[in-house]
């Protein structure tokens, strides 16, 4: 059995790289794709929502495709799941106008949500308060109280495999939370967003960050996605926004092919994207990973 709901928390407090696939946009959500991807290589699945479709009727039958194919060879009920809003992290009112798109995708029982183009300190304390119950209260001298209210329990615990009273105490940001089960990510990829990373990633409640580079680059005026080594100006901002998350004890997101990967291991990424399993399978021997895919 395994210890906890969320695999891609139980691995990075083992400080095991977490890996992930699943596209930013055309992401088929169907009960049969979730049944598919109950057996993925990737030990969490991202749901593009930024640019692909708000789809939560889609979301919910994935989420239950998940569930009746588990569980994973690992022991979870299901791989961990995780969604871009939509909503970007510009300023405070922004986040808090936005609060229903957190509510709805946590009501069907995803283990984490990525706010995209996060700008400001107070932008990301609006998203972790919509994403806690008010009863919680770790860190709300530095965030505020939780704003995320009773309703989505019922739809949501199922899932998870808990009854709701067990729900209102696990879905909580880890590591805020010692016991939460929810992670929370932020996307760094303005260079307003990169001025105050310092700001923006010392919030309480988050636990992984990455830095844009799509995002970055065009507002930096190129077109074409840049690839590692980046322009003089972009490295300078991998550097800040790494430093920033390695202060704060967040978890670095960051591509690697499988030629790379063990020096983005070493160099202390602990989130990798570019949705290769070769990549995994060179990442997890070289850090003797144990846990079954």
């Amino acid at each position: 059995m395994a210890n906890r709901i969320n695999r891609a928390i139980e691995l990075l407090e083992a400080d095991q790289a977490i890996y992930y696939d699943g596209p930013h946009t055309g992401h088929v959500l169907t009960y049969e794709q979730g049944h598919k991807d109950a057996r993925t290589w990737a030990d969490y699945i991202n749901v593009g929502m930024e640019h692909g479709a708000f789809d939560m009727t889609g979301l919910e039958e994935y989420m239950r495709g998940l569930v009746d194919a588990g569980p994973t060879n690992s022991g979870h009920r299901t791989p961990t799941v995780i969604v871009e809003a939509p909503v970007n992290g510009i300023d405070g009112p922004n986040v808090a106008f936005n609060a229903w798109q957190f509510r709805q995708i946590l009501a069907r029982g995803v283990h984490g949500i990525l706010l995209c183009q996060a700008e400001s300190a107070e932008a990301v304390r609006e998203f972790v308060r919509a994403c806690r119950f008010p009863h919680h209260k770790a860190g709300i001298d530095k965030i505020g109280g939780g704003t995320r209210g009773r309703g989505s329990e019922p739809t949501a615990a199922p899932v998870w495999g808990i009854d709701q009273q067990e729900y209102f105490e696990r879905c909580e940001p880890w590591p805020l939370n010692p016991k939460g089960e929810l992670l929370l990510g932020v996307k760094i990829e303005s260079p307003p967003g990169v001025a105050r990373c310092e700001e923006i990633l010392s919030v309480p409640g988050l636990g992984f960050a990455e830095l844009g580079p799509g995002d970055l680059g065009l507002s930096l005026g190129y077109t074409t996605l840049q690839r590692r080594p980046y322009p003089p100006e972009m490295e300078a901002a991998r550097a800040k926004v790494f430093a920033a998350c390695k202060k704060n004890k967040l978890a670095f997101l960051e591509g690697a092919t499988p030629d790379k990967i063990a020096a983005s291991l070493d160099e202390g990424v602990r989130v990798i994207s570019g949705h290769n399993p070769e990549s995994a399978k060179v990442g997890r021997a070289h850090q003797k990973r144990t846990m079954p895919v």
